[in-house]
């Protein structure tokens, strides 16, 4: 059995097993005869030889120790009532090094009552000193009694130093979990709306515009044609992104290349992270829907661009979607600049400053979005009205950026 497997099972085993050895290894410790008599020693009690009473204080100081994190309390009661008889009866087993060691395991596991039992352990070691001052031949001194007191307190403080030690660390994960989570939300939530708002809305248009096309039918046709084509993209696109979400995606059993609709086949070659080669096909799209655009690309992309492809055809989709939506029938501008270092994306929509406005305020969600892709990467992103009425959205995209 291999190191790492020995370790898995021993993690699995319950906690008083593991806690075992510890006790044990202390009962062995206080039978070897260099250390019998020479344990901790409070009080100035002449050395005693172990008997059946001996036996009986080692058991409570060391075989207490395996409910030490199970029952921290009830560990503490007995390893300090085996104490306070070794001390009594002048063992000074090795055995009574556990009481540190039980007031550790206290102040790191124990939950409640914390303050009642730093009280009681206080007073009850109040009688015990004097015992231990009457019974002893008088060398001692009040100081060495309250020497060994502030020796127990500092255990205790390195107990509860760790648990809060623990407790900060705790939190620290669950809040880092909770960003996250939340980070994963808002990631899932833009990736939809990108999705979803624009096909959805190019298949609005398009449907509307339909409407008035019965006395045409080849141009009624063509119309329904391009609404069932702009459907079966929403699918495609929203399919990779259920893809993405699955834990089983990337794997032979994980990978449904079936609709499961009706719809017809998936489209397993199809790249599943849209590059700006096929921006040209978002055009084609948004013209289908009545818009007219005007698509100049330039450039040839380098190798590789991490996720600068993907940001690009989401800042050219964004904009086609709110031109489309608040600009419907303004000729719109869209401009693809790639080079070895950046990728420069601009998109213009010609019309009244009013419709600007409209563009502006009721695509807030998507540009935000947009903004903050561009700033992981490093870019630069402006969206704005100018000054001849139209909204224009520009963005320069490193193409080196892999977030």
């Amino acid at each position: 059995m291999s190191l790492q497997r020995a370790g898995q099972v021993w993690r699995r085993l319950d906690v008083t097993l593991r806690d075992l050895p510890l006790g044990a290894l202390f009962l062995v410790a206080s039978f070897l005869p260099g250390l019998r008599g020479h344990g901790t020693q409070v009080g100035d009690l002449p050395t005693r030889p172990f008997d059946a009473l001996a036996v009986v204080a080692l058991a409570l100081e060391c075989l207490s120790l395996v409910v030490r994190r199970r029952w921290p309390v009830v560990c503490l009661a007995l390893v300090a009532s085996g104490f306070a008889l070794d001390q009594l009866c002048g063992y000074h087993s090795a055995a009574g090094t556990t009481l540190p060691v039980a007031l550790i395991s206290a102040g790191c596991h124990l939950e409640q009552r914390r303050r009642t039992t730093v009280v009681l352990l206080s007073v009850a070691y109040v009688p015990l000193a004097i015992a231990l001052a009457r019974l002893g031949s008088g060398g001692e001194t009040a100081t060495e009694f309250v020497t060994f007191y502030l020796t127990l307190a500092l255990a205790w403080g390195a107990g509860a130093w760790l648990r809060s030690t623990r407790a900060a660390e705790a939190a620290r994960h669950e809040r880092v979990a909770a960003e996250t989570r939340t980070a994963e939300r808002i990631r899932i939530a833009r990736e939809l709306h990108d999705v979803v708002t624009h096909h959805v809305t190019a298949m609005v248009v398009q449907a509307e515009a339909a409407r008035y096309l019965t006395a045409a039918p080849e141009r009624l046709e063509q119309s329904l044609t391009a609404v069932s084509d702009t459907g079966r993209s929403a699918l495609t696109d929203l399919r990779h992104l259920l893809d993405l979400l699955n834990p089983g995606h990337g794997t032979d059993h994980g990978t449904d290349h079936g609709t499961g609709h009706g719809v017809g086949p998936a489209e397993p070659t199809q790249a599943r992270t849209p590059a700006v080669g096929r921006v040209l096909t978002l055009v084609e799209q948004t013209r289908r829907a009545g818009q007219p655009v005007d698509f100049t690309e330039r450039g040839t992309p380098p190798a590789s661009t991490g996720s600068a492809d993907l940001v690009a055809y989401r800042v050219v989709q964004e904009a086609l979607t709110n031109a489309l939506k608040y600009a419907h029938g303004s000729r719109t501008s869209v401009q693809v600049q790639r080079g070895e270092r950046e990728i420069t994306v601009e998109v213009s929509t010609d019309g009244t400053g009013s419709r600007a406005t409209a563009v502006a305020a009721g695509s807030g969600r998507g540009l935000a979005g947009l903004r903050e892709r561009v700033d992981v990467l490093g870019g630069d992103f402006s969206a704005g009205c100018g000054p001849d009425g139209g909204f224009t959205v520009r963005a320069r995209i490193p193409a080196d950026g892999t977030s």
